[in-house]
């Protein structure tokens, strides 16, 4: 037993995808990480399989998009609905995984096993220099604040050697999966919805069909059950198979199936299509249940994430995705406080921001899985008679009738991660926040930007390059804070650009009270923390690229930031009648301008107008969370 004690800024535990982004995040960022895992390799096959188009804007923001997409993943841009019908079952129509109303760079659901996911991931960290330990496991943990700044204790044992290791940190995260050991010990209970009333199988491989959108994902109901169809990478298909419902007359929760049964109940499911299998790469029998953790932290120096905190079918292809952003929400907060910029207050917002997240997904999850489990009723059932002479009107009346597709369509937004909403808090500004200043811009009355919701996407031309570029990626994930300036009418706004140029620079104000202690030695080529590691700004202005010149246009604090200067003279088919589209889709006239203000996740925080007084209010703004008083009113926390 070595006797030695060494001290981790935190201390992750659990490989999966949301110890792995907190373990990227954090890594990328600087901090000292013990990460460990009980299992000897990664992942090597099954598991979570889909990324929503949400996180794929995520994944490009972190510059590991092109990884993912090197492994040629499959794309879902339609899923179809299949019926029962007089032969077994018959295609009852289609519908768009990511509908056009939707404003998404990447209109698909991404399918690639977790288990290449992972390894991206654990590319990245130990690019940084960081690793993942294994097998370790956790074996004792306490918050004994004996050492005020890593006041947690960790006990870790390997699981093959047997050796105990006993470590110091300042943050503990679970990142266990369903059975953690943390949220045990810590007492937290996991809420549990309805009592489980379906089992179901899933199964990885290479199948022989002539069932006609194998290549599609597909909702099946049939009289035999129900299937759910997901391509994969290297010509395989995930087929998630019905075996077993509460009304069956020997029902049985716990039921379990060998693979060969669970191909026999697919089989009879797909009638009259015939499925075999080549090879079968992985399966697992399951049952459905949705629990939610009652508290993801007791302390805010332990806490929870991903499958530890919510458990629920994975139908809707929510886990991973849901992991994701769990562990990019508390990374960004972490790295503040540690880094000195906010008050440690801000940890709470974690729990309350993404447990609520967790709570709307396990209310669909639980609705959802419901009507995928139960039988739908066939075309002949609702009225028509199943024939090649059916008009479309009849068709589209059947889908009136039916529930599940209906509620497929209306679940759109939340299912592709588009429709994540955080309530106002210190962060995301409201009516109700303490900054009261009246050039605070609300939705819908002002703009058409949400607080807590995600930044609309726009396209814009960067000046100094004269690339086409999408707005929202150039800031990559780097923990600083994004100010967009969208100027309008630059003639008409210069007075007002000034001035918030001119506060940005006085010593007491929000963005001059955090800059760079090494800012004389940084690098002529920095591009997006000359300044301050917590600020990024980006000025859009209302007008052709080729009519702006940087240097003589802006104030030095906004030319310094030269790669973040861009025209608004793209055209976007959402505001076909817009000069200024970018402005037009933030609801800001061509004339008018504003500072939008979004956190380090790609959330909104705030929407300021551009006049006199912006950055008065903006200090009022960051007032309510920095460490530090900024500006000449300090809000009381």
């Amino acid at each position: 037993m070595s006797e030695q004690v060494d001290w981790y800024d935190i201390v992750i535990v659990g490989a999966g995808p949301v110890g792995l982004t907190l373990s990227t995040c954090l890594t990328r960022w600087g901090y000292k990480i013990k990460h460990i895992d009980n299992r000897a390799e990664p992942t090597p096959t099954g598991r979570a399989d889909g990324i929503q188009p949400r996180s794929l804007d995520l994944l490009r923001n972190m510059g590991l998009k092109r990884k993912i997409m090197a492994h040629e993943p499959a794309k879902v841009y339609e899923v179809a609905f299949w019926d029962p019908s007089a032969e077994g079952i018959a295609r009852s129509g289609t519908w768009a995984s990511c509908p056009k109303f939707i404003d998404a760079r990447y209109p698909f659901t991404t399918l690639l096993h977790q288990g290449l996911i992972e390894r991206i991931f654990i590319e990245d960290i130990q690019k940084h220099g960081g690793n993942i330990h294994r097998p370790w496991t956790i074996t004792g943990f306490c918050n004994d604040g004996k050492d005020k700044t890593y006041p947690v204790e960790v006990s870790l044992k390997h699981v093959e050697r047997g050796e105990i290791e006993k470590v110091r940190t300042k943050y503990l995260f679970s990142g266990e999966g369903a059975r953690s050991f943390v949220r045990e010990k810590l007492g937290i209970k996991i809420s549990h919805k309805d009592p489980i009333s379906h089992v179901w199988g899933v199964m990885d491989g290479v199948v022989r069909t002539d069932f006609p959108d194998i290549k599609m994902k597909c909702t099946i109901h049939s009289d035999s059950g129900s299937i759910m169809v997901i391509p994969r990478e290297n010509n395989m298909v995930r087929l998630y198979i019905q075996i077993a419902s509460s009304t069956d007359k020997d029902w049985n929760p716990r039921k379990t199936a060998t693979a060969e049964e669970v191909q026999r109940y697919a089989e009879k499911i797909m009638k009259p299509y015939f499925i075999d299998w080549d090879h079968v790469e992985w399966y697992s029998v399951y049952p459905i249940g949705q629990g939610i953790a009652e508290k993801y932290t007791l302390d805010e120096r332990i806490f929870l994430g991903g499958d530890v905190c919510h458990t629920h079918s994975p139908k809707a292809g929510q886990g991973m995705n849901t992991a994701f952003l769990d562990a990019v929400n508390l990374a960004w907060k972490i790295h503040l406080v540690e880094s000195g910029f906010a008050s440690r207050s801000v940890l709470s917002t974690y729990e309350s921001e993404r447990r609520k997240v967790a709570a709307n997904l396990l209310d669909f999850d639980a609705k959802y899985a419901a009507l995928f489990s139960q039988r739908q009723p066939s075309a002949r059932e609702v009225g028509l008679a199943n024939k090649a002479s059916a008009t479309d009107s009849d068709v589209t009346d059947h889908h009136k009738d039916n529930e599940f597709i209906k509620a497929f369509k209306d679940s759109c937004e939340f299912t592709s991660g588009y429709g994540v909403a955080y309530n106002p808090n210190l962060f995301n500004w409201s009516p109700a926040h303490r900054s009261k200043s009246q050039l605070f811009l609300s939705y819908p009355e002002h703009t058409t930007l949400r607080t807590g919701r995600i930044l609309i996407p726009a396209t814009v031309t960067r000046v100094v390059d004269a690339n086409v570029v999408h707005l929202e990626q150039e800031i990559p994930l780097n923990g600083s804070f994004r100010l967009y300036i969208f100027t309008g009418d630059l003639a008409e706004n210069s007075k007002a650009l000034k001035d918030f140029s001119d506060h940005l620079t006085k010593k007491s104000s929000f963005y001059s009270s955090f800059l760079r202690e090494d800012i004389d030695q940084v690098s002529y080529h920095e591009r997006h923390n000359p300044h301050s590691r917590f600020f990024t700004l980006a000025t859009v202005i209302a007008a052709r690229r080729d009519s702006i010149d940087i240097s003589s246009m802006l104030p030095p604090v906004l030319a310094r930031y030269r790669n973040h200067v861009y025209a608004d003279d793209v055209w976007d088919q959402r505001v076909p009648n817009s000069n200024a589209a970018a402005h037009a889709k933030m609801g800001l006239t061509e004339g008018s301008g504003a500072v939008i203000v979004v956190r380090p996740d790609a959330y909104v925080g705030c929407i300021v107008r551009l006049s006199k007084g912006t950055g008065t209010a903006l200090d009022e703004y960051f007032n309510a969370f920095t460490s530090k008083e900024v500006g000449s009113h300090r809000s009381q926390l």
